[in-house]
């Protein structure tokens, strides 16, 4: 009888532990939810953007909504992770990032997710004048400046604000003649992730001397995430007749040409590298494309339509509306393979495409060009939405 009771005793416990052991393999909804989430935060660790760079902290910040969520560092006002749902609901990260303060310090591609000041995009042998004033930017392109010197925004550390769990407010304040520039320079930049899947992207800056101002984003996407390799079978539209040619230090020649029977318009769905390869002057130039269209007046919702583009494995679409007259389209054609991503991938040849919605290049050395000057007593304003959705 003795020998029964233990028997029992034993076969009791088993049976409790053997409980608790399914218990912790089959987790529930609410857990299931919070490893899905968690797992998305784990990619980047907080420890690694914990920092001071040029006497002022630097952090990682998260914000997102239904269904998109974002990853910015004030290094730079970054975007440097942004995940949405592809087609089979999967968590896809679409924009191409390092995983520390330090990975984009030392990047040899300084523009990755930057916010770009104060001028974006090439200025001809990095000279303007602004009345009857000549004025200098330092040459970091080449012959010409690019992205506003050799210290532009992409390289300042922002102050920055979380207004809500969707909102980052990044500012700064560039001082007369920083990079060369005129004027005291403030500068506000948020960036929102609205309910329907888009990141709103809203500029502003006012001066007290007159200046040049053309702000941007210059985030590196891939839409089937980060890592998968090429882009070239990215399915693409602009919403463009024309596009600004360029001389092979790629400066403007002050011409709108037609896309019409070249490989630049995408006036109808083509992929990335359809035409890539084309034997053309411009393609040769930009080793790609790595060109300014001049967006046609397409509007939705009283924004100008930019662009359409779709992963071809994720299915996932990205539309592009803004206030802008042009978008610069650069197909990756710097990257060699020599940074090392957060998802462990290398940053190879066209392995993530740039969308940058802008004023034209060189537009102070244009005058046929929207002009970029803004004066005291005026106030820069600009929108653009990154939409995305599933095909």
């Amino acid at each position: 009888m003795k020998n029964i009771q233990i028997a029992a005793v034993v076969l009791l416990a088993l049976f409790q532990f053997n409980c608790k052991d399914n218990k912790k393999d089959v987790p529930s909804s609410e857990t299931t939810s919070e490893i899905k989430t968690d797992s998305v935060k784990a990619v980047l660790e907080t420890k690694n953007f914990d920092t001071i760079i040029d006497g002022k902290k630097v952090n990682l910040y998260w914000i997102e909504n239904k269904g998109i969520k974002a990853a910015f560092t004030n290094y730079g006002g970054r975007l440097i992770g942004l995940w949405v749902a592809d087609k089979n609901d999967k968590q896809t990260d679409v924009v191409v990032g390092m995983n520390s303060a330090k990975g984009f310090k030392t990047s040899t591609e300084p523009y990755f997710g930057a916010t770009i000041g104060r001028v974006g995009n090439r200025i001809a042998k990095g000279k303007f004048t602004l009345e009857g004033k000549q004025y200098q930017v330092p040459l970091n392109n080449g012959k010409n400046a690019l992205h506003g010197g050799v210290k532009g925004f992409q390289d300042v550390v922002w102050d920055v604000n979380k207004t809500n769990e969707n909102t980052l407010v990044f500012s700064y304040v560039s001082p007369d003649r920083e990079q060369g520039f005129p004027g005291n320079l403030t500068v506000k930049v948020t960036y929102t992730l609205e309910a329907d899947q888009t990141i709103k992207m809203e500029y502003e800056a006012t001066t007290d001397k007159t200046t040049l101002v053309n702000l941007t984003n210059h985030a590196f996407f891939n839409l089937n995430g980060e890592g998968s390799g090429s882009i070239l079978k990215h399915e693409l539209q602009i919403y463009a007749n024309e596009f600004t040619p360029v001389d092979e230090g790629l400066i403007p020649s002050g011409e709108l040409k037609s896309v019409k029977n070249t490989p630049f318009d995408f006036t109808s769905k083509h992929t990335i590298g359809e035409r890539i390869e084309t034997k053309d002057e411009q393609l040769k130039f930009g080793k790609g494309y790595d060109h300014n269209y001049v967006l046609n007046g397409t509007r939705k919702n009283g924004l100008n339509h930019a662009a359409t583009i779709s992963g071809d494995k994720s299915g996932i679409t990205l539309d592009i509306y803004t206030e802008e007259p042009g978008l610069q389209f650069y197909s990756g054609n710097f990257m060699q393979s020599k940074n090392t991503f957060k998802s462990g991938a290398k940053d190879d040849f066209r392995t993530a495409f740039a969308l940058e919605t802008q004023h034209f290049p060189d537009a102070p050395n244009q005058p046929k060009f929207p002009p970029i000057v803004l004066k005291p007593g005026q106030k820069y304003h600009t929108v653009s939405l990154y939409q995305f959705s599933v095909k």
